[in-house]
């Protein structure tokens, strides 16, 4: 299968290697010094399921070269989403299939609308890998896990395809007839773990057993879970436990990316990961105190990495 990565970084990064190391014919989009590495150097994978080298790395900087994909794994920062959808035209073909990695709820949606929702599936990933240096990817987690779906939940050849292209990498992933309580369910984790560590400056282990952090942050959790009910997403009754669980089971030294981005000093997700919460929540009603403080407290921070990166 021709396949197209749109941003290289931990996820793209390490799902388009993997793809490539088990014989698919992947092309990466990267740029500056990160895309200059690959070039020269291939791209290099350090990861708790074995390490690899893809050499020769096919790379670009420019979405006309890559040429019509079959299938389009987008793994923009969320913040990019708009942008990098309309550069890709031109490696959309009449089947192409985008399948957006992304964190947070609305990416499907915000990509469709500029490249034909008819060519998106939904999905989720749950994975924990960052550029390391440029060119080397470093996953970390023994989590490595897709989801993927229908948005409106039908079996489809399309999405079987994909399964089996990711199934024969030995990663974790399944065909879901809900996508969008999949959605939600990660968020209701990912927005938590995102929050906190960001916040601490600390792994996950760190401040999960706190117990006046913990309390704070399955007060986030309730928050996001109202937040999805009130847009019809039918997410199981224990929910925010099932999340909880899974914190607490993640290593110890786990850090969320955009804790990373924040420990960087570079722009992060958050109005995808924690703006969104009240945003939507407004819209129904939904009252989100704990998501507004969190978000009143990060704003800073965000709009001053984005200055300094003007």
């Amino acid at each position: 299968m021709k396949i197209a990565i749109i941003g290289t970084g931990g996820v793209g990064g390490y799902y388009g290697g993997l793809l490539s190391h088990h014989g698919h014919d992947v092309t990466f989009l990267a740029r500056g010094a990160h895309l200059e590495a690959i070039r020269k150097n291939g791209l290099q994978v350090k990861s708790i399921h074995g390490d690899f080298h893809i050499l020769p790395a096919k790379a670009m900087d420019q979405p006309a070269e890559i040429g019509v994909s079959g299938l389009v794994l987008f793994c923009t920062k969320n913040y990019d989403t708009e942008q990098s959808a309309r550069s890709i035209r031109p490696i959309m073909g009449e089947q192409t299939v985008v399948l957006s990695l992304q964190n947070g709820i609305d990416a499907a949606e915000r990509i469709g609308a500029i490249l034909g929702m008819e060519h998106m599936i939904g999905g989720a990933t749950w994975i924990s890998s960052a550029v390391e240096s440029p060119g080397i990817i470093k996953q970390v987690s023994q989590f490595r896990r897709i989801a993927l779906g229908e948005l409106d939940g039908r079996p489809t050849p399309r999405v079987q395809a994909i399964y089996d292209v990711f199934q024969e990498t030995g990663i974790a992933v399944e065909i879901s007839d809900d996508i969008v309580k999949t959605l939600w369910t990660k968020f209701i984790f990912i927005s938590t773990a995102s929050s906190f560590g960001t916040l601490t400056h600390l792994p996950i282990g760190d401040w999960r057993d706190i117990p006046e952090t913990r309390t704070l942050a399955i007060s986030l959790m309730r928050e996001v879970e109202a937040v999805g009910r009130a847009y019809g997403a039918a997410l199981d009754p224990d929910v925010v436990e099932k999340s909880l669980a899974f914190i607490d089971a993640a290593g110890p030294g786990i850090k969320a990316s955009m804790q990373l981005d924040v420990e960087a000093g570079r722009q992060f997700e958050l109005e995808s990961m924690v703006g969104i919460i009240g945003h939507k929540g407004r819209m129904k009603n939904i009252p989100t105190p704990t998501a507004d403080a969190i978000y009143a407290l990060l704003l800073p921070i965000n709009l001053t990495a984005q200055k300094n990166a003007a």
